[in-house]
């Protein structure tokens, strides 16, 4: 019984703590964008045309995997 209390106690913890992805990498509107904003913000302030592309601790990692992967922010992709 005790082990049950202590594992209820670490999902609630775990599940209340914030994602630890800081910074994301999307496909909004047929740019890429590397910014701070949850999915969620992300729909609503670009709608549906958007798909996440990576997620990340660091500004710069995102910013790197973008260009690696993609050419840099503002370049054009698809979510296709």
């Amino acid at each position: 019984m005790r082990h049950i209390r202590v594992i209820l106690v670490l999902a609630i913890v775990f599940a209340a703590s914030p994602a630890l992805a800081d910074y994301y990498v999307y496909c909004a509107n047929n740019r890429v964008e590397v910014t701070h904003s949850d999915p969620r913000q992300m729909r609503i302030a670009r709608g549906s045309g958007v798909c996440t592309l990576g997620q990340f601790r660091y500004l710069g990692d995102a910013q790197s995997f973008a260009r690696r992967n993609f050419g840099g922010a503002g370049v054009r992709c698809s979510c296709r």
